[in-house]
């Protein structure tokens, strides 16, 4: 009876390295390696997305870059992208987010902390403790009670959650990734612990029976990006959660399940559409972006079958390739969007070219994809 066994589990093997292909050999025009230069190339030569300071699309695009850089072991991006942070530590200081422009306006929110979660990467790649104490400095901020915080602030404080929870989808992007940078720097467990306990909360209110989320509790709409952001969120999360964290099962489950409901609603080109459960809607491709990512890392780390997921994961990245302009750019991209209760709304949101929101993502598939051909060798 063993060499049956052994013929069936070696040809399981083969055929798993072959689904895992899937994202490892692209055509020319197409490798993760041409498109992640050309994006950071781009990054670098393009000026701030604001004069009056760095906004997370932009962190988000640095940060991608630079995970970029780190997989293809490229030192001159390295430098390139350091000595364009090292900036705002001195002539730039005003651009920081909070302590410089925004230092005087309350209402502070996660769109301002997640800036952390780029020196902490800094932190990463460098181990230069100046980068680690700017980090920590946005991480403990979204869970210091200000001076200025209203009454409800004050309860989300007390119940063990950010003051800056406002059941947004977006949100379990940007404070999930600032706290799971800041653990895996330190190694402090409160970290993920608050990470881990933001996540918890958002999974229960706002993901639905389908695994899709809706933008907000008073916006029921499978918002794109939006979704794009919390399945990115629940990716970095859990590639930074010990094993035996009693929260990972839920999350998990959460992250399964909306990788299945995606996988459904990919159309037969490999995007996904602005509202993602209607047929009629434009192509929207930041979203699709973070879909894919989300595909790609699932696969690498082995919580998706890599031969259930592999091909939609190669479709999804093959059609957004197509969506770059010869600049580099990324067309379709939704504009900046906050919560609305009126689906007509999402429809008639402007689409842009290059901007940031669709940029980082697109950097984020390219070194993930880099990260599995990595270790696939």
């Amino acid at each position: 009876m063993k060499k049956p066994i052994i013929i069936l589990f070696t040809l399981l093997f083969i055929f798993s390295c072959k689904a895992k292909d899937f994202l490892c050999n692209f055509p020319k025009g197409y490798t993760p390696d041409e498109i992640g230069e050309k994006l950071t190339l781009r990054f670098i030569e393009s000026p701030h997305a604001s004069k009056n300071m760095i906004n997370y699309p932009e962190v988000c695009t640095w940060y991608g870059a630079l995970k970029f850089a780190e997989e293809t072991k490229n030192e001159k991006l390295k430098i390139q992208l350091q000595e364009r942070f090292d900036l705002l530590l001195d002539e730039e200081q005003h651009l920081l987010p909070i302590t410089g422009f925004f230092k005087y306006v309350n209402g502070h929110y996660v769109d301002f902390t997640m800036f952390g979660c780029l020196p902490l990467e800094l932190y990463n790649l460098t181990k230069d403790k100046k980068y680690l104490n700017l980090g920590l400095f946005y991480a403990d901020y979204q869970w210091k009670l200000p001076d200025f915080a209203d009454e409800q602030q004050t309860i989300y404080h007390k119940q063990g959650l950010s003051w800056q929870t406002r059941y947004w989808i977006d949100d379990m992007y940007m404070i999930t990734i600032l706290q799971s940078k800041a653990f895996q720097a330190t190694g402090n467990r409160k970290y993920i612990d608050r990470a881990a306990a933001q996540m918890v909360s958002y999974l229960d209110t706002l993901q639905r029976s389908n695994g899709l989320f809706y933008h907000s509790v008073d916006a029921p709409f499978y918002w794109a990006r939006g979704n794009g952001w919390i399945a990115v969120g629940m990716t970095e999360m859990l590639q930074y959660m010990p094993v035996n964290h009693p929260d990972r099962p839920r999350i998990m489950k959460s992250y399964l399940k909306m990788m299945k409901s995606l996988k459904q609603y990919q159309r037969k080109d490999g995007t996904w559409g602005q509202l993602i459960d209607k047929p009629d809607i434009w192509i929207e491709t930041s979203g699709s972006a973070m879909f894919a990512y989300a595909f790609i890392t699932g696969v690498r780390q082995g919580w998706l079958n890599a031969t259930e997921y592999g091909k939609p994961t190669r479709k999804a990245w093959i059609a957004l390739v197509n969506y770059l302009n010869t600049d580099g750019d990324l067309t379709e991209i939704c504009a900046g969007t906050g919560k609305n209760p009126n689906e007509k709304f999402y429809y008639d949101r402007p689409r842009k070219i290059g901007d940031f929101h669709g940029q980082a993502p697109m950097l984020w598939c390219a070194a993930a994809f880099l990260e599995t051909k990595n270790k696939k060798q």
